[in-house]
């Protein structure tokens, strides 16, 4: 009664042990998206402050934007929102980063800030907790895309668009809409292109 069992252990266990080799070979040929140094950083997610690594976005085209809830520009949630359904499939990934650095036009906590984003807006697109992107206290990615543009933020809803590659970055001030022919065509040009 034990003998087929048996016979059937030592079966399977000779399988595993042949398609072992396969399953290694699959593993190491296929190498994760190195981390390019701008985006080696961590940011709290705006609803729940379970701290996030930038580096999941490695590879993708990044459309970073300082927003705020009180703002002329608060409606481009809406074009923020629409260009994410539009290109998210193909790898754009826009990030939202609440700073209240401009008329003190962000002056709510997480949750006030979360509700008129998520509930208001209905925006899909990552968000993450209050933070400052100009001045003595910008956090250090707003640093760096600073660096590579020689262009920092004048007012909200500054855009900051990240190659596949990690490194090209372009600017748009604020007044750029997120449907604008000069933004999409950028955003296209960026989705073609291989890192």
């Amino acid at each position: 009664m034990n003998r087929p069992r048996t016979l059937f252990a030592i079966a399977l266990s000779g399988l595993i042990t042949a398609l072992l080799p396969l399953t290694t070979a699959a593993q190491t040929t296929k190498t994760p998206t190195a981390c390019p140094a701008l985006l080696s950083h961590r940011f709290a997610r705006l609803q729940d402050e379970a701290p996030q690594n930038l580096c999941q976005y490695a590879g993708k085209v990044l459309l970073v934007v300082n927003t705020a809830s009180y703002c002329g520009f608060t409606r481009q949630y809406e074009g923020l929102e629409a260009l994410h359904a539009k290109y998210a499939q193909r790898g754009l990934v826009i990030l939202g980063f609440p700073a209240n650095d401009f008329g003190s036009q962000e002056p709510g906590n997480a949750q006030a800030i979360a509700d008129l984003c998520f509930n208001t807006y209905g925006v899909k697109f990552p968000m993450f907790s209050k933070t400052a992107v100009v001045g003595p206290q910008r956090n250090a990615f707003y640093t760096q895309l600073f660096q590579a543009t020689k262009a920092g933020p004048q007012w909200n809803f500054h855009k900051y668009l990240v190659a596949r590659d990690g490194k090209t970055v372009s600017s748009f001030p604020s007044a750029v809409e997120p449907g604008s022919a000069a933004l999409t065509a950028a955003i296209e040009a960026a989705l073609k292109a291989t890192p």
